[in-house]
């Protein structure tokens, strides 16, 4: 009786030797490309930490929407053109959509979810000012001016137009967005 020793990395078949296994791969999964396994990364968004196995190709926001459950970031265009996905990742606002999961291990991540839980005063003046319409693309738009003001407490307007330019909204409120965020500065340095 032949002892297994190796088995294939795409079909999980157990081979006795390794010829016969570079024969099978060759034979079988010439065309394949090649198997990654997945890895389990620790990192803490909306101040929990998560440990999960993860794939390869998954982005981080197929990881925070359907692996987790927060639904705040939006796929829009799923081409990091719209910011409707958008998340703080250690301090700065990226992309979900373009971020792989798998290099996010022993990073701190804040979502749209973790704002409105901290009672932030964006969200009041957003809903104060009106800067919504469908409000799709609203969740992305809040992510990145609290990204702005913890960095810039007091932003001028083109500082405002320039950091919320890579956020797109098919309703046109980009006015509202402007005077939501001077208002939630004020508002912060009076406390």
């Amino acid at each position: 009786m032949k002892q297994i020793q190796y088995t294939c990395p795409y079909c999980n078949a157990g081979i006795g030797d390794i010829a016969a296994l570079k024969e099978h791969v060759v034979s079988v999964h010439a065309t394949a490309p090649l198997p990654v396994s997945p890895k389990v990364i620790k990192l803490t968004i909306n101040q929990q930490v998560y440990e999960l196995k993860v794939e390869p190709e998954w982005t981080l926001y197929q990881l925070i929407h359907d692996k987790i459950g927060l639904i705040g970031a939006k796929m829009f265009c799923d081409r990091g053109a719209c910011g409707s996905c958008t998340v703080i990742m250690e301090g700065r606002p990226i992309l979900s959509c373009m971020t792989l999961a798998i290099e996010c291990d022993g990073k701190v991540i804040e979502t749209a979810e973790g704002i409105g839980e901290k009672e932030h005063p964006i969200i009041e003046k957003y809903v104060e000012h009106h800067a919504m319409q469908c409000g799709y693309c609203t969740p992305g738009f809040v992510v990145t001016a609290k990204a702005l003001l913890d960095k810039n407490p007091d932003p001028s307007e083109n500082e405002i137009k320039e950091a919320l330019a890579g956020n797109l909204c098919r309703c046109g409120t980009y006015p509202q967005h402007i005077i939501a965020v001077k208002e939630t500065a004020k508002k912060m340095k009076t406390g």
